[in-house]
């Protein structure tokens, strides 16, 4: 059965920096192409949420799965939901944003 995916408001936050950091850069359109992957990625996680590395040492059930290389999502899994935590960028450094 597949689960819902629900973004935090940090992802929410995540994902519209993402847009603005390339938009600003003169890529309006890749922007929006760049943020369109990404949540159907992400959104994507509900029938299959099992997917990448389960990190327990940072944070209980939270699992990181790469992006074009580029962005991390970082999510966990609910009986019903699947949790969009936070979406990072290049050498954005773990834990802070994600612990308890």
């Amino acid at each position: 059965m597949a689960r819902r995916v629900v973004f935090s408001p940090e992802a929410r936050d995540d994902l519209f920096a993402l847009y603005r950091y390339i938009a600003e850069r003169g890529a309006p359109n890749a922007a929006m192409a760049y943020v369109d992957r990404l949540e159907t990625r992400c959104t994507g996680l509900a029938e299959f949420p099992e997917q990448g590395r389960l990190r327990e040492d940072i944070r209980p059930g939270l699992r990181l799965l790469g992006f074009e290389r580029r962005t991390m999502i970082a999510f966990h899994i609910t009986p019903t939901m699947v949790v969009i935590d936070r979406l990072m960028h290049g050498g954005q450094d773990l834990s802070p944003p994600l612990e308890d």
